[in-house]
């Protein structure tokens, strides 16, 4: 196999400015007579297009599968094939060896907040801390500025019924709702409501869930959707200073980031 030239770089290098969603699947591990070798790469875009090679054949198939599930979940998994008996009919290669294969999102956890006030201050230090890419949305100048929130990547000041298409979400980005009033929080979450965004969680009471639950089944919208929302948000540990719900609130996005659940996830 000839080695992995510059063009799977310069692809990885144009999905992450785009923020297109794509996976990469790099080979790990290798036993015996492989197709692929060490480090060898494809980079799999959410079309299923891809770029370089990891062998062929079916194992690129089943691979490219695992790409769009490592897309939507943002947690990164490894497989290997065994490339004889069986599983050699099945993937077309027969020899004889073992390959491992490890698939990650390349698109960079991205944390959505709603809202600049002193929670969302405190979320955006410590969700920066703990790798997440932080963008700042709110209708007041004054308070969505690089002054307030000198580590956020992006800073959004745009009318909260007119976010369409002015804030990037992919299937890897997660909402905070924390605005300065309950009519606020309710544009925004159904602006979230309406993107691909995997996590979308509203700052508030179980009083409020139920209020905003009525509120969105009277607008028309399916339980499944709504069943997405998770208010109150952040972790049950009884926070109740603004530094304890922030750490809730991350607590919360990084059990997502990690393991896929937070626990008790619902509206």
């Amino acid at each position: 196999m000839p080695p992995v030239g510059p063009d799977i770089f310069e692809a990885i290098a144009e999905v992450r400015r785009r923020r297109v969603p794509a996976a990469l699947a790099t080979v790990v591990g290798t036993k015996g007579s492989t197709p692929a070798k060490m480090t060898a790469r494809m980079l799999v875009r959410a079309d299923g297009t891809q770029v370089g090679t990891i062998g062929g054949g079916c194992i690129e198939a089943d691979v490219i599968r695992d790409a769009r599930d490592v897309m939507d979940t943002g947690r990164p998994v490894t497989r290997s094939f065994h490339l004889h008996g069986e599983e050699a009919e099945r993937t077309g290669i027969a020899c004889g060896g073992i390959v491992t294969i490890m698939i990650e999102s390349l698109d960079d956890p991205r944390v959505v907040l709603i809202g600049a006030g002193h929670v969302a201050q405190a979320t955006a230090v410590l969700a920066k801390s703990a790798g997440f890419r932080v963008t700042i949305v709110d209708d007041r100048p004054d308070f969505a500025s690089k002054a307030r929130f000198p580590d956020a990547d992006d800073i959004v000041v745009r009318e909260l019924d007119a976010l369409d298409g002015a804030v990037a979400v992919s299937p890897a980005t997660m909402i905070v709702c924390m605005t300065r009033g309950h009519a606020e929080d309710f544009t925004a979450l159904k602006w979230a409501l309406g993107t691909t965004a995997r996590y979308v969680g509203v700052l508030g009471s179980k009083s409020k869930r139920v209020q905003f639950r009525d509120a969105l089944k009277a607008e028309g919208l399916d339980d499944a959707t709504i069943g997405r929302i998770r208010l109150p948000v952040g972790l049950d540990i009884g926070a109740e200073t603004v530094p304890e719900i922030a750490i809730a609130i991350v607590a919360e996005l990084i059990a997502r980031r990690r393991i896929g659940t937070s626990g008790g996830v619902g509206a």
